[in-house]
């Protein structure tokens, strides 16, 4: 317990540069934007050259960048991500509001991935070169080479429109509804999900045909335990370290398509606070949607970092 708790403060220790890093760029990135903040800020009301000047000097903007960024940090650090040009309300407000949805639909298609890739890359491994695991390989490869945003369209057109077993768009919130949330969230998730649940089975399949091939698996089901015994206690645990990796960078694959599928359900979440604030020049809150993205995926690679651990203690004893 000692040892997990002291990697797990090393790598708390190695977010920080990493987070000041992505600050950074974040920040550095949004200042070679076309959108003028003052000209945002006022847009719409033709203000005179002094009310510009006289914003641009009261929020920061003609100081040296080297202590904008420094005033910028600070602001981060006491949760401030600034104020929408639009709106005039603090992003974080309109983060807040819109993150949760976000953190749903990312969850729910993680989850959907997780159990499917499970399912089908174990299916396959068992019945390695046989008629499942020949079916399964097609499905994964088309899955794969399937976009969320076309597979999102098919289950308008043909789940949606023409059965109408789903909803074509909107948001039920599950404090009203769980069913209604269900039925708006299912086809986001699903075509969110499917292409990280195809790759996913692959790596699994993989994993566990190299498992299956050693020699205490052999052992084991020679001495009599059933097959599905030895898979569920050890082979799938030992397993599982090659999938939990590439799980980690998947996450940030479901956060940055959520952008798209939000946009085509009409899900007010993060995706689509960023795509309205581009299209109306609102540089704060896309600045704000970003880091807090970028954050969300930091802390997530971290949890996989710590389920690592938890099914590996030959990383903890070399640790």
């Amino acid at each position: 317990m000692v040892t997990v708790v002291r990697i797990l403060a090393r790598r708390i220790v190695l977010l920080v540069p990493l987070m000041l890093g992505i600050v950074l760029f974040v920040f550095v990135v949004m200042r070679f934007s076309d959108v003028d903040p003052a000209s945002a800020f006022f847009q719409g009301a033709n203000p005179i050259p002094q009310q510009l000047h006289d914003f641009r000097e009261r929020n920061g903007l003609l100081d040296p960048l080297p202590l904008r960024y420094v005033h910028f940090v600070g602001a981060l650090l006491h949760g401030d991500l600034g104020t929408s040009a639009l709106t005039r309300a603090p992003v974080v407000q309109q983060v807040s509001t819109a993150l949760p949805l976000t953190l749903q639909l990312t969850f729910l298609g993680l989850a959907i991935a997780v159990v499917l890739s499970l399912l089908g890359g174990v299916t396959a491994a068992i019945y390695r070169d046989r008629l499942p695991d020949q079916i399964i390989r097609v499905v994964s490869l088309t899955g794969v080479a399937a976009p969320p945003f076309w597979l999102a369209l098919l289950m308008i057109q043909y789940l949606a429109v023409d059965r109408g077993w789903f909803p074509t768009g909107g948001y039920i919130n599950p404090a009203d509804s769980l069913t209604g949330w269900l039925k708006t969230m299912a086809l986001p998730a699903l075509a969110l999900s499917l292409p990280v649940a195809a790759q996913l089975t692959r790596i699994v399949r993989t994993s566990v045909v190299e498992e299956l091939d050693k020699d205490y698996v052999r052992t084991a089901i020679g001495s009599g335990l059933p097959l599905r015994v030895v898979v569920g206690r050890n082979v799938l645990r030992n397993a599982l370290m090659n999938p939990l990796t590439v799980l980690g960078l998947r996450v940030g694959y479901l956060l940055g398509g959520a952008v798209v599928i939000e946009t085509i359900f009409s899900l007010p979440g993060m995706g689509k606070l960023m795509i309205d604030a581009v299209q109306n020049g609102d540089p704060a809150v896309v600045q704000g949607v970003v880091l807090t993205t970028a954050t969300g995926f930091v802390v997530v690679n971290l949890v996989i970092d710590i389920l690592y651990l938890l099914v590996n203690p030959r990383l903890r004893e070399a640790s």
